[in-house]
């Protein structure tokens, strides 16, 4: 992907001198990935932002950099253990992406997290706008950024009422990115910006009597500041039920499956699931080889997703020791005693949790009852 053009002669940033300005009285310095700031430490906080704000970051970040200082440690782990280390932080891609990439800076860069836009930009999980921004927050480069808090300070400034989304809004967008990206300060303006678009000029109540580019912004000077930039339509949020097996063995441990890396929680270890009752109680007579027992039915757990409601039932199970036949690198036996260092889904890991201390969680309902 080739770095966006840059001109020597443009016309200086109508809002980098009150953004830099803000920024130094008014915005965020306390952050952890803004200490020793190298390209490493800007990259995994950069991937870990995305999507998920700040306060939801510190301590997950804190924790990462403590077991990966560096490049190397990252790629020599196992992707469990990453995970492990990203369990609740959600979209589990980024995970899988930055161990991934770990490794190719390794291979390919010497373990040094490469300088250039385009090797940055190739890496799995970095697009244009995070490459751009790893390269100025870290090394001072000039490079545009549009994540989804700049697009809406972009947009409302210049007023582009376009979904954000359309191919017509995009490039506009980068445009104004563009030009409004100073030749100076590159690491204070790209905080700036993103810092604004967090803390002032923020989708719901943006609080425009703080804001440093009022005086300018056509959408606070029109009072469209609601409309501007305008909603996507609501998607009507969808609700799953499913069961849950958790097969346990006498010494405590719970039969876990890995799942596939594409879909909800990909590459975790979860519970054996199933859409239906009969589909869950097939799995146990002929999977588990278990006839006689009947399933118990404990606490039902509910989580949401982004765009849809789960509910997941949850059928216990004794479990012999010899059964079911285990198969290297998709099933395993989990000792809730003593865990290991893995990715598990929240609601798994809360799931869980009680049964390390004898506690069970139960709704009271056999599990051949209807309902769920």
């Amino acid at each position: 992907m080739p770095a966006p053009r840059e001109s020597t002669d443009s016309p200086a940033s109508p809002i980098a001198a009150p953004l830099l300005e803000w920024r130094a009285r008014a915005g965020r310095h306390d952050l952890p990935w803004q200490t020793d700031r190298t390209a490493y430490r800007v990259w995994v906080s950069e991937i870990m932002l995305q999507q998920t704000q700040v306060a939801a970051v510190r301590p997950y970040y804190e924790r990462f950099m403590r077991r990966f200082p560096d490049v190397g440690s990252l790629a020599a782990a196992a992707v469990d253990e990453v995970l492990h280390l990203w369990s609740g932080l959600g979209y589990y891609a980024r995970a899988r992406n930055l161990h991934r990439a770990a490794a190719i800076i390794c291979a390919r860069h010497g373990g040094e997290f490469p300088r250039t836009f385009a090797a940055v930009a190739e890496l799995p999980g970095i697009g244009r706008s995070t490459a751009g921004a790893i390269l100025a927050l870290a090394h001072g480069e000039r490079h545009p950024i549009l994540d989804g808090n700049v697009r809406r300070v972009l947009a409302r400034y210049f007023g582009v009422t376009q979904g954000l989304a359309t191919a017509a809004a995009v490039r506009r967008l980068w445009e104004l990115a563009e030009r409004c990206t100073p030749h100076a300060h590159l690491p204070e303006y790209t905080q700036a910006i993103m810092d604004l678009g967090a803390t002032v000029c923020v989708r719901a109540r943006p609080q425009c009597a703080s804001c440093p580019l009022g005086a300018g912004c056509v959408a606070r000077r029109t009072g469209r500041q609601r409309e501007i930039p305008p909603s996507r339509a609501a998607r009507v949020r969808r609700r799953r039920e499913i069961f849950m097996v958790v097969a346990r063995r006498a010494d405590g441990s719970v039969l876990l499956e890995r799942r596939p890396e594409s879909g909800v929680w990909g590459g975790l270890w979860c519970l054996p699931e199933f859409l239906t009752l009969s589909a869950a109680r097939a799995y146990i007579r002929g999977s588990l080889g278990i006839r006689a027992a009947s399933p118990r039915r404990l606490g039902a757990i509910a989580h949401a997703f982004t765009h849809f409601d789960l509910l997941i039932h949850p059928l216990l199970v004794p479990c012999a020791a010899g059964k079911p036949a285990v198969e290297e690198g998709a099933t395993l036996w989990y000792n809730v005693r003593a865990p290991a260092r893995i990715g598990l889904p929240a609601p798994i890991a809360a799931l869980l949790a009680p049964l390390a201390s004898g506690r069970v969680p139960d709704d009271s309902r056999p599990a051949e009852q209807p309902g769920g």
